[in-house]
């Protein structure tokens, strides 16, 4: 979910972007904070640091919006800040741009430019995370980085922002390529390594289509988280194409005539987001844990070769466009009651 500062102090334009941003605000994508001038914009920056970009009138009591990008360039470097201001003067742009500021919006507001604007900067803004991620315990690109860049990566507001973590709701697909863990006692290491890295490569190719992403690899096996709209059907979709591919592959003679194949297990709800690990080690992986994704690995458990399996509650959110079947229930790990599962066999 991305965390949109909104500084401002027409009230009345708080109104407008949670009604023109509604539906992002019911899928949590967006989730909307908002100030009333400069200072209020520092008190609640201070109280949300996990602010992905700041929106910002100039004309402002108190603290203007141009105030604000001075201190914002001091105390937090890497935020990227859009002048939202009826102000649009080039001297009032000039001294925006060299302030920090990263686009500007002129009043009144056009909210297709504003979403486009949005999109551009929170895009920027995730990059940037990214890449100081790689940058951190690389010590030979120091000198490429900027001064101010390097002091807020050491700061504890960047090791709290990295250990930051939010609710989501999402769907988890846990692929597994079954009797892969027989084969490598089978056959050469450097034959199994080129014949897991080519399956996997199948399968991310799928999951990524359908605008999921790669959480890690585990063993033979693979987790993939979809977010946002339809991330179910999109989940489902991803993994019925999966199959398929799975289906045309050969036969491998040599091999004791492997067949490869993967079974499937899907859910979807709420889970956490955020960087696991230890912070002693300074290893952390960006992941998503809770109940719903134990249990999509649970259900992959429970799944015969070739098999999707999801629960009741997913089958009932699916599109008219799956073709599911009865599987029948099946006893989880850490579940008192029995779970009814089905299959998913087509999509039209």
């Amino acid at each position: 979910m991305a965390k949109i500062l909104v500084v401002d102090d027409e009230i009345d334009l708080q109104d407008l972007i949670t009604q023109r941003f509604r539906r992002k605000i019911r899928d949590k994508e967006y989730e909307f904070v908002f100030a009333i001038n400069g200072n209020d914009a520092l008190v609640k920056l201070a109280e949300n640091p996990n602010v992905d970009i700041v929106l910002s009138d100039i004309n402002m009591p108190e603290m203007d919006g141009l105030t604000l990008l001075g201190k914002l360039a001091e105390s937090n470097p890497l935020l990227k800040s859009v002048i939202v201001s009826a102000y649009g003067d080039m001297e009032n742009i000039r001294i925006a741009m060299n302030r920090g500021a990263y686009d500007f919006v002129t009043k009144p507001i056009n909210f297709d430019d504003l979403t486009i604007t949005m999109e551009k900067t929170l895009k920027h803004a995730l990059h940037i995370k990214e890449t100081l991620k790689a940058v951190k315990e690389n010590n030979i690109l120091k000198m490429y980085v900027d001064e101010n860049v390097l002091h807020f990566m050491g700061s504890k507001e960047f090791e709290e922002s990295l250990m930051s973590n939010e609710e989501i709701e999402a769907s988890i697909v846990f692929v597994d390529i079954c009797s892969f863990t027989a084969l490598s006692e089978m056959a050469p290491a450097d034959k199994v390594v080129r014949l897991l890295n080519d399956y996997f490569d199948i399968i991310v190719k799928e999951i990524i289509a359908e605008e999921g992403y790669i959480d890690k690899f585990i063993g033979d096996a693979v987790m993939a988280v979809f977010r946002g709209n339809d991330s179910l059907n999109r989940a489902a979709k991803a993994s019925v194409n999966i199959q398929k591919k799975m289906i045309e592959l050969p036969i491998i003679e040599e091999l004791n005539s492997f067949k490869p194949e993967v079974s499937i297990g899907i859910n979807k709800g709420e889970m956490i987001s955020g960087n696991i690990g230890s912070a002693t080690l300074k290893r952390l992986v960006y992941t998503v844990i809770g109940d719903v994704v134990n249990t999509a690995q649970r259900l992959q458990s429970k799944a015969e070769p070739g098999q999707i399996i999801l629960n009741e509650t997913c089958k009932q959110q699916l599109s008219v466009e799956f073709k599911c079947i009865e599987v029948g229930e099946v006893n989880l790990k850490n579940k008192r009651e029995p779970m009814m599962v089905y299959q998913v066999v087509s999509s039209l």
